[in-house]
């Protein structure tokens, strides 16, 4: 069955590239843990097209080549010279104990199965491996923007016009999302699967409406941002 990630795929491109800002702040967030120690064999979980990735080596020299993409979106991170994989994060195509970092960017919204998603991360890490899951939570400004648009099924309603960015996320891949992911579900999830040491980063900071207007810095903590990382040990 086509996902509108088999669709669309060049879309996710496009809005990325007319929201760069937001674009910027999120691969902060999504850099912050991985700068803190050396990432070793690093797999990327749902990868997409390979932006992140492509950004994250060109902005921080952060090298992240194995990828596991169940979209088309996966032929055109191949085309960035990424190792893509046909899979799925509930049964990911690896041994135990392989990488040393698991990234999740923005894949738990998408997933059949989130649990089952992070135990698979667990199993495939190394002991004192990390796992970064970066999400939009529920209790976010973004999620309920998102989950609203998704109840109405469009953007061009009177009262989204409002208060949405100027180009908002595709509806196709809103549609498609659970918003309902709390970090509370998540740091459930990680702790069920085993995981220690739990901590959090966030950025985007402002109302949805003007998250594109200025690039933001990732900070600790969880309370305030509409994107946020959230990092846990093997």
């Amino acid at each position: 069955m086509s996902t509108p990630f088999d669709l669309y795929a060049p879309k996710y491109d496009e809005w990325f590239l007319k929201n760069e800002k937001v674009l910027l702040s999120e691969l902060r967030v999504v850099a912050y843990f991985l700068l803190k120690r050396p990432i070793g064999r690093t797999l990327s979980v749902g990868c997409g097209s390979g932006l992140f990735e492509m950004l994250l080596k060109n902005t921080y020299n952060i090298e992240i080549k194995e990828c596991i993409e169940p979209s088309e979106m996966g032929e055109i991170a191949k085309k960035r010279g990424l190792d893509v994989k046909r899979g799925y994060a509930e049964s990911l195509p690896y041994p135990d104990n392989t990488f040393d970092t698991v990234l999740i960017n923005g894949v738990l919204h998408y997933v059949k199965d989130q649990q089952k998603s992070v135990n698979e991360a667990y199993r495939v890490l190394k002991k004192n491996g990390w796992v970064i899951i970066a999400q939009i939570p529920a209790e976010s400004s973004y999620g309920l923007l998102y989950e609203l648009a998704k109840i109405l099924g469009t953007w061009d309603h009177p009262y989204l016009k409002k208060i949405a960015p100027k180009d908002p996320y595709p509806i196709d891949f809103v549609k498609s999302g659970n918003w309902e992911i709390s970090l509370d579900d998540i740091v459930t999830w990680m702790k069920n699967a085993g995981f220690k040491n739990i901590e959090f980063a966030q950025t985007l900071m402002r109302h949805p409406k003007y998250s594109n207007n200025e690039i933001e810095d990732a900070i600790e903590g969880f309370d305030r941002g509409d994107y946020v990382a959230i990092k846990g040990e093997k």
